[in-house]
Protein backbone atom coordinates (compact mmCIF):
# COMPACT_ATOMS: atom_id res chain seq x y z
CA UNK A 1 0.00 0.00 0.00
CA UNK A 2 2.95 2.00 1.09
CA UNK A 3 4.45 2.04 -2.38
CA UNK A 4 1.32 3.31 -4.17
CA UNK A 5 1.10 6.46 -1.71
CA UNK A 6 4.49 6.61 -2.46
CA UNK A 7 4.00 6.80 -6.04
CA UNK A 8 1.36 9.35 -6.04
CA UNK A 9 3.01 11.48 -3.82
CA UNK A 10 6.33 11.54 -6.07
CA UNK A 11 3.87 12.26 -9.32
CA UNK A 12 2.54 15.18 -7.31
CA UNK A 13 5.83 16.52 -6.65
CA UNK A 14 7.07 15.75 -10.40
CA UNK A 15 4.45 18.17 -11.13
CA UNK A 16 5.37 20.94 -9.24
CA UNK A 17 2.17 20.36 -6.91
CA UNK A 18 4.54 19.91 -3.67
CA UNK A 19 2.74 21.91 -1.43
CA UNK A 20 -0.84 20.26 -2.39
CA UNK A 21 1.28 17.12 -2.03
CA UNK A 22 1.86 17.79 1.79
CA UNK A 23 -1.84 18.40 2.23
CA UNK A 24 -2.82 15.15 0.36
CA UNK A 25 -4.91 12.46 3.19
CA UNK A 26 -5.37 9.07 1.74
CA UNK A 27 -8.49 6.98 2.86
CA UNK A 28 -7.46 3.23 1.88
CA UNK A 29 -10.15 0.73 1.84
CA UNK A 30 -9.91 -3.23 1.98
CA UNK A 31 -12.23 -5.03 0.87
CA UNK A 32 -12.54 -9.26 1.48
CA UNK A 33 -15.04 -11.20 2.59
CA UNK A 34 -17.75 -10.93 5.09
CA UNK A 35 -16.20 -14.42 7.10
CA UNK A 36 -12.55 -13.38 6.65
CA UNK A 37 -11.06 -12.00 9.73
CA UNK A 38 -9.44 -8.38 9.42
CA UNK A 39 -8.15 -8.03 12.40
CA UNK A 40 -4.78 -9.47 11.45
CA UNK A 41 -4.94 -7.04 8.58
CA UNK A 42 -5.37 -4.31 10.50
CA UNK A 43 -2.31 -5.65 13.27
CA UNK A 44 0.18 -6.09 10.20
CA UNK A 45 -0.38 -2.40 9.12
CA UNK A 46 2.46 -0.36 9.79
CA UNK A 47 2.21 2.45 12.58
CA UNK A 48 3.82 4.90 11.35
CA UNK A 49 1.26 4.71 7.83
CA UNK A 50 0.27 8.19 6.12
CA UNK A 51 -3.10 6.98 5.07
CA UNK A 52 -6.35 6.29 7.03
CA UNK A 53 -7.55 2.65 6.94
CA UNK A 54 -10.92 1.10 6.70
CA UNK A 55 -11.86 -2.82 6.50
CA UNK A 56 -15.15 -3.29 3.81
CA UNK A 57 -16.43 -6.80 4.21
CA UNK A 58 -18.65 -7.69 1.05
CA UNK A 59 -18.42 -9.69 -2.09
CA UNK A 60 -16.15 -7.83 -4.54
CA UNK A 61 -17.74 -9.35 -7.19
CA UNK A 62 -20.56 -6.98 -7.23
CA UNK A 63 -21.05 -3.32 -5.87
CA UNK A 64 -19.32 -2.86 -2.93
CA UNK A 65 -18.78 1.36 -2.62
CA UNK A 66 -20.98 4.28 -3.37
CA UNK A 67 -21.32 5.52 -7.25
CA UNK A 68 -17.83 7.38 -8.15
CA UNK A 69 -16.23 7.20 -4.75
CA UNK A 70 -13.26 6.02 -5.53
CA UNK A 71 -9.74 7.43 -7.42
CA UNK A 72 -7.83 4.35 -7.54
CA UNK A 73 -8.35 0.89 -7.19
CA UNK A 74 -5.97 -2.12 -6.96
CA UNK A 75 -6.42 -5.27 -6.95
CA UNK A 76 -4.13 -8.22 -6.20
CA UNK A 77 -4.81 -11.82 -8.18
CA UNK A 78 -7.47 -13.29 -5.82
CA UNK A 79 -10.24 -10.65 -6.99
CA UNK A 80 -9.76 -11.70 -10.37
CA UNK A 81 -8.81 -15.53 -9.71
CA UNK A 82 -11.48 -16.49 -7.21
CA UNK A 83 -15.19 -17.35 -8.48
CA UNK A 84 -18.26 -16.14 -7.03
CA UNK A 85 -19.32 -19.41 -7.56
CA UNK A 86 -18.58 -23.27 -8.31
CA UNK A 87 -20.31 -24.03 -11.57
CA UNK A 88 -23.11 -26.16 -10.98
CA UNK A 89 -22.64 -28.66 -13.47
CA UNK A 90 -19.60 -29.62 -12.76
CA UNK A 91 -21.06 -30.58 -9.03
CA UNK A 92 -23.81 -32.72 -10.70
CA UNK A 93 -23.63 -35.94 -10.25
CA UNK A 94 -25.26 -37.00 -12.99
CA UNK A 95 -23.61 -34.36 -15.38
CA UNK A 96 -21.75 -35.46 -17.91
CA UNK A 97 -19.34 -32.42 -17.20
CA UNK A 98 -19.01 -33.25 -12.98
CA UNK A 99 -15.99 -32.82 -11.36
CA UNK A 100 -15.30 -35.99 -9.27
CA UNK A 101 -12.75 -35.25 -6.44
CA UNK A 102 -11.30 -31.82 -7.61
CA UNK A 103 -11.92 -28.51 -6.49
CA UNK A 104 -10.63 -26.69 -9.74
CA UNK A 105 -10.55 -27.92 -13.49
CA UNK A 106 -6.66 -29.09 -13.55
CA UNK A 107 -6.51 -32.36 -15.05
CA UNK A 108 -10.71 -32.60 -15.83
CA UNK A 109 -12.07 -32.55 -19.30
CA UNK A 110 -11.86 -29.73 -22.22
CA UNK A 111 -16.20 -29.33 -21.09
CA UNK A 112 -14.96 -29.06 -17.54
CA UNK A 113 -12.52 -26.65 -18.50
CA UNK A 114 -15.10 -24.75 -20.64
CA UNK A 115 -18.02 -24.63 -17.50
CA UNK A 116 -15.03 -22.83 -15.34
CA UNK A 117 -13.70 -20.43 -18.05
CA UNK A 118 -17.56 -19.19 -18.73
CA UNK A 119 -17.95 -18.53 -14.65
CA UNK A 120 -14.92 -16.38 -14.78
CA UNK A 121 -15.95 -14.30 -17.85
CA UNK A 122 -19.31 -13.80 -16.17
CA UNK A 123 -17.60 -13.25 -12.33
CA UNK A 124 -14.96 -10.31 -14.32
CA UNK A 125 -17.65 -8.77 -16.08
CA UNK A 126 -19.78 -8.17 -12.36
CA UNK A 127 -16.54 -7.40 -11.25
CA UNK A 128 -15.50 -4.86 -14.09
CA UNK A 129 -19.46 -3.12 -14.12
CA UNK A 130 -19.21 -2.89 -10.59
CA UNK A 131 -15.78 -1.18 -10.33
CA UNK A 132 -16.76 1.35 -13.63
CA UNK A 133 -19.53 2.51 -11.45
CA UNK A 134 -17.29 2.87 -8.19
CA UNK A 135 -14.40 4.60 -9.70
CA UNK A 136 -14.43 8.59 -10.48
CA UNK A 137 -13.89 10.09 -14.12
CA UNK A 138 -9.98 9.52 -14.85
CA UNK A 139 -9.22 7.53 -11.96
CA UNK A 140 -7.54 4.58 -12.14
CA UNK A 141 -7.07 0.40 -11.82
CA UNK A 142 -4.15 -1.50 -11.19
CA UNK A 143 -4.11 -5.51 -11.63
CA UNK A 144 -1.67 -7.70 -10.46
CA UNK A 145 -3.13 -11.66 -11.28
CA UNK A 146 -1.41 -14.87 -12.51
CA UNK A 147 -1.33 -15.90 -16.23
CA UNK A 148 -0.01 -18.77 -18.07
CA UNK A 149 0.92 -18.58 -22.03
CA UNK A 150 -1.58 -20.59 -24.48
CA UNK A 151 0.79 -23.57 -25.14
CA UNK A 152 0.80 -24.14 -21.09
CA UNK A 153 -1.96 -26.96 -20.08
CA UNK A 154 -3.94 -25.54 -17.25
CA UNK A 155 -2.16 -28.55 -15.02
CA UNK A 156 1.00 -26.96 -15.64
CA UNK A 157 0.74 -23.92 -14.21
CA UNK A 158 1.73 -22.55 -10.76
CA UNK A 159 -1.61 -21.34 -9.64
CA UNK A 160 -3.20 -24.60 -10.68
CA UNK A 161 -0.50 -27.39 -9.34
CA UNK A 162 -0.81 -25.35 -5.80
CA UNK A 163 -4.89 -25.41 -6.29
CA UNK A 164 -4.26 -29.40 -7.27
CA UNK A 165 -2.58 -30.22 -3.83
CA UNK A 166 -4.49 -28.01 -1.54
CA UNK A 167 -7.74 -29.90 -3.11
CA UNK A 168 -5.88 -33.39 -2.70
CA UNK A 169 -4.93 -32.06 1.10
CA UNK A 170 -9.09 -31.43 1.66
CA UNK A 171 -9.54 -35.03 0.10
CA UNK A 172 -7.94 -36.61 2.27
CA UNK A 173 -9.05 -34.71 5.63
CA UNK A 174 -12.99 -35.10 4.56
CA UNK A 175 -12.11 -39.06 3.59
CA UNK A 176 -10.04 -39.50 7.38
CA UNK A 177 -13.15 -37.52 8.84
CA UNK A 178 -15.57 -39.85 6.90
CA UNK A 179 -13.99 -42.99 8.11
CA UNK A 180 -13.03 -41.86 11.49
CA UNK A 181 -17.07 -41.29 11.70
CA UNK A 182 -18.27 -44.62 10.47
CA UNK A 183 -15.24 -46.68 12.43
CA UNK A 184 -17.44 -45.44 15.59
Amino acid sequence: MQNIIDAIELKCQNQGVEESSQLLEFQVFFNDHVLNDFNELFKSLPPERRYFAAGVPDSFHGRVFPRESLHFVHSSYAAVQILSSVPKEVMDKDSRVWNKGRINYSHSSDEVVKCFEAQHVKDMENFLNARAEEVVLGGLMAFIFPARPDETLHSESFVNKTTTLLGSCLLDMANKVWYHDHSL
